[in-house]
């Protein structure tokens, strides 16, 4: 048969799901693939058309294991949009489950992109493995720390334990990712449920409490502290020879002082006073000396008052 004049014309009704006028242009002219080498069942999982993907598969025969110029699967496609019917339809049809697209990504990794748990228990039931690592070397379980969902950072950890045991091809871990991307609630999880080291470093010698100060996330980096319970001296050191400011606020107003005083950490308060950070009240008039025990501490402050 020949094909249609027009390619992009069926991929427009796969789009807009016209099933009905979908067949009647494919019995005139048969399949074809779209603009990028898609073809309609790229289009149809892409979009979430389970009816058509259904009908192009078992009318027209069309191979689930189809791969466009980026080798992406319509099960890719499925899963980077979360489109749980026709992943489950794909998967049930034999699709397999590890394919790799360009880079190296399986379609669990594209799910984890998206914060859709039930895609992912459907790929990890239907034997997706998480351990899989893409060209830059992250893993799903690294895919779904940047993204930043606990429950399903929480899944993850329950049907593989030892996800969390990854590092990039720069040693970037999961911690670093979620603590870059202000991703509180994921870095809570990590911190619970894995054992990073309090100094874990990349190939640059950058530590996730690094991450959340120059992107910052101060509420991160006073939880780094508070759960590893570093000072990380030689850290604002660092940070602010490369000219980070030391008068940064987190949201409620709150300096680095309060987080060095809050964590007790006297080598990281007696640096930020002598290199001229001023105390000043937090948005309920807490000033950083007032969340401190130590009288090492408080000494510090009288005597950068008295200088």
């Amino acid at each position: 048969m020949a094909p249609p004049r027009d390619p992009r014309r069926l991929c427009r009704l796969v789009q807009e799901g016209q099933l009905r006028a979908l067949q009647e242009e494919l019995e005139a002219a048969g399949g074809c693939q779209g603009p990028a080498r898609d073809t309609l069942l790229h289009c149809a999982a892409r979009h979430g058309r389970q009816n058509i993907l259904a009908y192009l598969v078992e009318a027209w025969s069309m191979d689930i294991e189809a791969a466009n110029r980026d080798y992406k699967r319509p099960l890719h496609e499925a899963a980077s949009m979360g489109h749980r019917n026709c992943v489950r339809y794909l998967l049930d049809r034999g699709a397999a489950v590890d394919s790799l697209k360009k880079a190296d990504w399986t379609p669990l990794m594209m799910a984890c992109t998206r914060k859709n748990l039930e895609v992912i228990q459907d790929l990890v039931e239907h034997g997706a493995n998480p351990l899989l690592k893409n060209k830059d070397g992250w893993n799903s379980f690294h895919i779904a720390s940047r993204e930043g969902d606990p429950v399903i950072l929480r899944y993850l950890l329950t049907v593989c334990p030892d996800a969390w045991k990854t590092e990039s091809k720069i040693r970037r871990t999961p911690l670093h990712t979620a603590a870059m991307h202000g991703c509180f609630e994921a870095v809570q999880e990590l911190l619970d449920r894995c054992d990073y080291a309090p100094d874990c470093r990349d190939n640059c010698g950058v530590t996730p409490f690094m991450d959340a100060i120059q992107c910052g996330h101060v509420h991160i980096a006073m939880l780094l502290l508070e759960k590893h319970k570093e000072g990380q001296t030689s850290t604002v050191q660092t940070l602010l020879s490369l000219g980070a400011n030391i008068n940064s606020k987190d949201e409620r107003n709150r300096s680095a002082l309060h987080l060095a005083c809050a964590g007790q950490h006297v080598a990281c308060t007696k640096f930020l006073l002598q290199s001229g950070l001023k105390d000043s009240a937090d948005l309920t008039g807490t000033l950083a000396q007032q969340l401190t025990e130590s009288r090492d501490i408080l000494r510090d402050f009288d005597h950068t008052v008295k200088s």
